[in-house]
C-alpha cells in the first residue's frame, strides 16, 4: 500500500479541519511598531510554525553532519592497511 500517499492525505485532512473550525476565529497580531487587525487563527499558527522550522533548520544542518559516521566504523583498520596484511603473514606462518 502506498504509505506516504495515505499519510500525506491524513495530514492534509487534518490541516483542513483545522482550517475551517477557524475561519471565524480571528486576532490581532503586534510586531511592536505596527498592529494587524483581523488576521485568521490558522494563518498565524502555520506563519509561526514556518518561522520555527527555519530557525531550527540551520542547527539541524550543522548538528546532523557531526553525528552520521559511528565511532566504531570510522576507528577500524581498513582491510588492506599495514596491520591487516602484517596479521595475514603471521596468521599464514602459523598454518604451515
Amino acid at each position: 500500500m502506498p504509505w506516504r500517499l495515505i499519510t500525506a492525505i491524513a495530514i492534509f485532512a487534518i490541516f483542513l479541519a483545522f482550517i475551517t473550525f477557524n475561519l471565524d476565529n480571528r486576532c490581532d497580531v503586534s510586531f511592536g511598531f505596527t498592529v494587524v487587525t483581523d488576521v485568521p487563527v490558522f494563518l498565524t499558527v502555520f506563519i509561526s510554525f514556518a518561522l520555527g522550522l527555519i530557525c531550527v533548520l540551520p542547527f539541524a544542518l550543522l548538528f546532523g553532519k557531526k553525528f552520521k559516521g559511528s565511532p566504531e566504523k570510522d576507528n577500524l583498520p581498513k582491510k588492506d592497511g599495514f596491520l591487516s596484511k602484517r596479521l595475514s603473514e603471521s596468521g599464514n606462518d602459523e598454518k604451515k
